[in-house]
């Protein structure tokens, strides 16, 4: 992907949200305390090999990556999270995998601090 693209839809939260910008506010800031704290716990999952813990977490982050529509990083933490519970044969495709999926998360995170912000005004 280039460099900063992101995989950002926001269709579905904004169909549920039904207009309520409360709705849209408190999902962003659930998904911004929840998020880079399980991007985190994979990479030093990753870092120490424990494949269990990172597959774990990346099966937790892949349902709210879709309930955000960030399809192509949701697919990323599908196969890294396939890889680590396969005991990552491949340690530096999955490592590889969680930086591009991790740098993507991350413009999405700023992004959506912009929508928060102009939806609390």
């Amino acid at each position: 992907m280039a460099e900063n693209q992101t995989d950002l839809d926001l269709s579905f939260l904004y169909e549920i949200a039904d207009g309520s910008d409360e709705f849209i506010v408190e999902s962003i800031d659930m998904f911004l305390q929840q998020t880079p704290m399980l991007i985190s716990e994979i990479g030093e999952a990753i870092a120490a090999q424990n494949w269990n813990t990172a597959g774990a977490a990346a099966h937790k982050l892949k349902p709210n990556l879709g309930f955000f529509g960030m399809h192509t990083t949701q697919g990323m933490m599908q196969d890294i999270e396939h890889m680590a519970k396969n005991g990552a044969p491949d340690a530096s495709a999955l490592k590889e995998k969680y930086e591009t999926a991790k740098e993507l998360i991350e413009a999405n995170l700023l992004d959506l601090e912009k929508i928060r912000a102009e939806k609390s005004a």
